[in-house]
């Protein structure tokens, strides 16, 4: 998205430089990727002209740009003379996207370019250079160079795609102040056209007719803000659209009335229909199309591109103007299926305003007739027209238990107003509204995230601190004990996309899938019903690399349906193969089902249930498998893998699986006894006692680690007999210091470990 630095002040009041607007919006979540004040061409006059030896066509200039010296060009125009005033580039301008350099050319030194007026991006005669009026200043710039911002859209910020919404959040985080004010709709006039919308994929079509214009060159304000931006004025209602697209971000086209037969109708395509766009490329297009029509056949791909038949041009007399909203789905589908992305259709697949189409409509309509006279002698308005507004229940302490940011209510609704909210306050909640062009605004969570944006990321540390405050409360909540907990007893945890794989989830169980329209790979085509499928993939996948002692569990989101608050948080767990790794002191076994109904017994708090094996899922080995259930509520349940759904997935290793279904069904009243981290490493040292032959090694390890507080454990490595009623036991202790030791500290540990253990144990550290 570009715009140039007077069109944003012309909605924003300000007194910050672009360099303070582009740190600013950069801060509050719109990365300026570049920010350009190009150099500007200037006046300059030929002062001498002459052929260049060995070419046809080439001269070389002498001009006088202002300065005291004359400057050097070779230049290939035919109309370049003695006398003529016209435009000179100097190294540094950007011409046509490419910087001027000095250099040579058949060997001559070049300082510059002259350039035509397709060049300057001011019109599309390219015969010649421009030829400027004699009056003009040398050394004058020949045009009003602008400052251009160029800034990448994240694609759930639509309403960034206009210059007016990027006034109005810069106004929000106290940049200046907004200053745009709508434009007004157009009147009412009975139209002979008639307009027919016989699709739901297009909500609203408004239309204006307007005959008897005499086309011309849009004012200097419109063209030079459109050229710095890279499109190429053509006349004064083509410019118009696409003004009118970047100023508010809605879309439009306009058509030439005069090749228009007969009534518009908005329709689906018939399949295998051709159409010729206006850059005379044919598409064969299919019925999930959607395009416009008259008697003659289409007109327009809309949402996408025009087309050549009714296209305008400097030659229309009568136009008729377009504002329409499109489903985003539809028009995205087209646009990547025929691999057209336009301005248009970059603006509709990511979701317009649906309550814009009226005033950009009569904002265009007022330009072209500034501009071009006319008359206005029809409006239509086609579809159901209809917006709901969503209106989404908030509390103004959401925002310290999801971020940890304590920010006092008053501030919250001073922030959210200023970003175009409206806000109903009731005694426990507010009822808050986005703008119609907020669409990505559904959830409590899109609330909290603009307030963060804007009340400042670098704001947080100031804010929140380790020990208490808000932050406390931000990471003291149910599902991160839960996770703590759970990985407290040796369980690893899994984190995988929010997509499930059809054929899976079919395998294991018999809920609705929800198919997604265009996944991202062929294999996660749904928004997952569970969580089991993804942790099976995991072991399969684990399980063909050797690795088929596995303990893992996920905590997340899973889908009933496609509508928003369709969703709930269920808990997933899977041990395979052994129970821990061989070891030469004791037998190990595989998993099995009472492992993990032990993990969710962990989780009751000590509640009452009973165990039920009744209605086992298709995941479940019918006869392994058992419910936690308090009265008809069901709280978990835990089985071991169906031996037939093992084999459809490839996995030849035991499973045992556990799945809290939704977490709000567990209690609430554990709490989770943890410690925090050391700061320091942990430190290790071995030693090696000899003691009498029927002295038990715990009995070292346990009075090694009762030596000191630091010492947190003893693992023996190595015993073997001596013979003479003897035997040599080695063990290594773990020391976690609580500050900085150096070597006599640790020493000194060290002698008073041997000491104890020599005096309580009858043993002596051997020196060997």
């Amino acid at each position: 998205m570009k715009w140039t630095f007077d069109w944003l002040k012309e909605y924003l009041d300000t007194k910050l430089s672009a360099n303070e607007i582009a740190d600013e919006l950069t801060r509050i979540g719109l990365e300026v990727e570049d920010l350009s004040t190009p150099v500007a061409p200037i006046a300059a006059k030929i002062v001498e002209c002459k052929a260049l030896t060995g070419s046809d066509h080439l001269h070389i200039l002498m001009v006088d740009d202002g300065s005291k010296n004359l400057r050097q060009v070779v230049c290939g125009a035919p109309n370049a003379r003695v006398g003529l005033i016209s435009a000179l580039a100097l190294p540094g301008c950007i011409i046509d996207g490419h910087e001027i350099k000095s250099g040579k050319l058949r060997g001559v030194e070049s300082n510059g370019m002259m350039c035509s007026a397709r060049e300057l991006g001011i019109g599309d005669d390219h015969s010649g250079i421009i030829e400027l009026p004699a009056k003009t200043k040398i050394g004058s710039p020949v045009l009003d160079v602008k400052t251009v911002f160029d800034a990448g859209i994240t694609p759930n910020r639509p309403d960034y795609l206009s210059v007016r919404g990027v006034a109005l959040d810069l106004s929000a985080a106290d940049a200046g102040k907004y200053i745009g004010t709508e434009p007004a709709e157009l009147k009412p006039v009975k139209s002979v056209r008639n307009v027919r919308v016989e699709t739901e994929l297009c909500n609203v079509y408004r239309m204006a007719e307007i005959h008897n214009i005499k086309m011309a060159k849009s004012d200097e304000k419109i063209a030079s803000r459109l050229a710095a931006i890279g499109i190429n004025p053509k006349n004064a209602a083509i410019d118009a659209t696409n003004y009118v697209c970047y100023d508010m971000g809605q879309p439009m086209h306009c058509f030439d009335a005069d090749a228009v037969a007969g009534d518009i109708v908005v329709r689906m395509a018939a399949s295998g229909e051709k159409f010729t766009d206006l850059f005379g490329t044919e598409h064969e297009l299919k019925s999930t199309d959607i395009v416009i029509a008259d008697d003659m056949g289409i007109l327009a791909l809309a949402g996408v591109v025009g087309g050549a038949r009714a296209m305008t041009t400097d030659n229309t007399k009568n136009i008729i103007l377009e504002s329409a909203y499109f489903n985003p789905v539809s028009v995205r589908k087209t646009s990547k299926r025929l691999g057209m992305s336009t301005d248009s259709s970059y603006r509709y697949e990511r979701g317009i305003d649906p309550t814009m189409t009226g005033r950009a409509l009569g904002l265009a309509a007022n330009i072209i007739m500034g501009a071009c006279g006319g008359k206005i002698v029809g409006t239509v308005v086609a579809g159901k027209n209809e917006y709901k507004p969503r209106h989404i229940k908030y509390t103004p302490d959401m925002l310290a238990k999801k971020t940890g940011i304590d920010i006092d209510a008053k501030t919250q609704e001073k922030i959210l107003k200023k970003l175009g909210y409206d806000i109903e306050i009731k005694k426990t909640s507010w009822i808050v509204t986005p703008r119609a062009a907020r669409v990505d605004v559904e959830i409590p969570e899109t609330i909290i995230a603009d307030l963060v944006r804007i009340y400042g990321y670098e704001k947080i540390a100031q804010s929140t601190k380790r020990t208490g405050g808000a932050a406390a409360v931000a990471h003291d909540n149910f599902e991160i004990k839960t996770k703590m907990h759970l990985a407290s007893r040796g369980l690893n945890e899994c984190q995988s996309f929010g997509f499930g794989n059809s054929a899976v989830e079919e395998i294991l169980d018999t809920k609705p899938l929800v198919m997604i329209a265009n996944p991202i790979t062929n294999d996660l085509d749904t928004a997952r019903n569970g969580l089991l499928g993804n942790l099976l993939i995991a072991v399969a996948n684990n399980e063909k690399r050797g690795f088929v002692d596995l303990n893992l569990f996920e905590m997340g989101t899973v889908f009933d349906g496609d509508m928003p608050g369709q969703q709930h948080t269920q808990i997933a767990i899977v041990r395979t193969g052994a129970i821990s790794p061989k070891h030469w002191t004791r037998r190990n076994r595989n998993v099995d089902i009472y492992d993990v109904k032990a993990d969710l017994v962990s989780l009751m708090c000590g509640q009452n249930f009973t165990i039920s094996a009744n209605d086992a899922p298709r995941w479940a080995h019918p006869y392994q498998y058992g419910k936690l259930v308090q009265g008809k509520k069901v709280i978990a349940e835990f089985g071991a893998l169906h031996p037939a759904v093992a084999k459809k997935l490839h996995i030849k290793t035991p499973v045992v699986v556990a799945i809290v279904d939704n977490i709000d069904n567990l209690p609430r009243g554990w709490k989770l006894k943890h410690e925090m981290l050391s700061d320091f490493q942990p430190i290790t040292r071995d030693f090696a006692f000899i003691v009498d032959a029927n002295t038990m090694a715990a009995n070292l390890t346990g009075t090694a680690v009762a030596t000191d507080k630091r010492i947190t454990g003893a693992v023996v490595f190595d015993s073997f007999d001596l013979g003479d009623g003897k035997k040599s036991i080695a063990f290594t202790i773990t020391i976690q210091p609580t500050d900085n030791m150096d070597d006599a500290e640790l020493q000194k540990l060290q002698d008073a470990v041997i000491a104890n253990v020599e005096k309580k144990c009858n043993a002596k550290i051997r020196d060997k």
